[in-house]
């Protein structure tokens, strides 16, 4: 089951593309930078984040770099998200982790500079699976694969960090924590053995809510809750699955708790392991991992339910140049998103473009003809963000 729920591939060459400096491209004064940001994980050279404008239609394009000055690992678990995007005032930041030695990265996107890199504590690292990462305004915190535990970070001014304390988590059978999802005080995470846990994080360090539990899913076996998702009004927590399938799990977590899992069939295309709601939550996206296509189901908010929708072809250089599908990002901040970008695992690596149309209770996926859009500095890309960032 660990290898089924992580994605490896030999750690392959890449270069260096045009690294920011100080004085480097921004937006233009007064204009909001609109961008996808990549964690390209980058196991050889000093990693970093690649910075691509965002165009009305969706079209992106590749802007420059800006190092980090530690090293990735180039591979690890789907569900860990390592790019957060906050949009809080006069912080602006992307927040990325760089797993060989278990640091965090913050960079301005006012000044697309580095702000800062921290670390919890000497046994925090995530060279084994990655450091997933989750966050508020006022705090961030980071799943340490290695460790088994969860640092909580205080959100400082410039982009920068400051690290509060750690607390060691398992799942119900040894598993290693994975996914991660926040929403008010609620932390929703995922193990690597099938089991799900809240934790409550109104003090700032989590507290377990007492309620871990294998999912429905997983009580069957060969199916693995892995990334995760919330609703806008917190009432529901979205699973996506590493599967044979695509399967999805809904908890319905409104009194504050996990509660067993609801399980979704939702497409034959193996895996579900990053799950992502539209804007207007009408849709859920549905990457499909260790498949060759992105999945979406209609959702509904009121009753958690999820019905079959409509999946892409099979997207454009799979085999050929990339094997898995990794963390999604939207074009727009209302509606379906437009736009669905997906990361491509491959050496180099490249991100899909993906257009949506929904209406009368129908929907298509296709992909755009201009994609996929090189990242020429990431052998494993598996998590991407966009600025601005959805609204919760």
């Amino acid at each position: 089951m660990q290898a089924f729920s992580r994605s490896w591939l030999s750690r392959l060459p890449f270069v260096i593309f045009g690294i920011f400096v100080a004085s480097g491209w921004a937006a233009d004064a007064g204009t909001p930078p609109h961008y996808l940001v990549t964690n390209d994980d980058a196991p050889v050279f000093v990693s970093g984040s690649s910075f691509y404008g965002i165009a009305a239609n969706g079209q992106l394009t590749l802007q420059g770099r800006v190092p980090s000055g530690q090293n990735g690992i180039g591979g690890g678990f789907f569900g860990a998200n390592r790019v957060r995007i906050l949009n809080n005032g006069s912080n602006q930041c992307v927040y990325s982790s760089q797993a060989l030695l278990g640091q965090i990265a913050g960079t301005s996107l006012k000044t697309l500079t580095l702000g800062g890199q921290v670390s919890g504590s000497s046994i925090d690292t995530g060279s084994s699976n990655g450091v997933g990462l989750a966050m508020n305004t006022k705090y961030l915190y980071a799943s340490f694969t290695d460790s088994n535990t969860i640092g909580t970070f205080l959100v400082t001014p410039g982009c920068s960090l400051s690290f509060v304390g750690d607390v060691h988590v398992i799942g119900l059978h040894a598993g290693v924590i994975d996914g991660m999802a926040l929403h008010g005080k609620l932390l929703v995470v995922t193990y690597g053995d099938g089991s799900i846990e809240s934790f409550n994080v109104s003090v700032g360090t989590p507290v377990s809510n007492g309620d871990k539990q294998d999912s429905t899913g997983s009580a069957v076996g060969n199916t693995f809750p892995n990334g995760v998702d919330i609703t806008r009004d917190g009432r529901y927590a979205i699973f996506g699955d590493t599967s044979i399938s695509t399967v999805v799990e809904v908890s319905n977590i409104s009194s504050g708790k996990l509660t067993p899992t609801v399980v979704y069939h939702l497409g034959n295309t193996m895996s579900s392991s990053n799950v992502m709601l539209s804007p207007d939550e009408s849709l859920l996206y549905i990457s499909n991992t260790q498949g060759d296509r992105i999945t979406a189901a209609f959702f509904n908010k009121n009753t958690g339910v999820l019905s079959k929708g409509c999946a892409s072809g099979r997207l454009k250089g799979y085999v050929t140049n990339w094997s898995y599908l990794g963390g999604l990002g939207l074009r727009d901040i209302t509606g379906t998103g437009g736009t669905v970008y997906v990361a491509e695992f491959g050496g180099p690596s490249s991100i899909g473009m993906i257009q949506v149309t929904s209406s009368g209770g129908k929907c298509t996926l296709k992909e755009a003809a201009s994609s996929p859009i090189s990242d020429p500095n990431s052998p494993g890309l598996l998590s991407i963000g966009t600025f601005p960032p959805r609204t919760f």
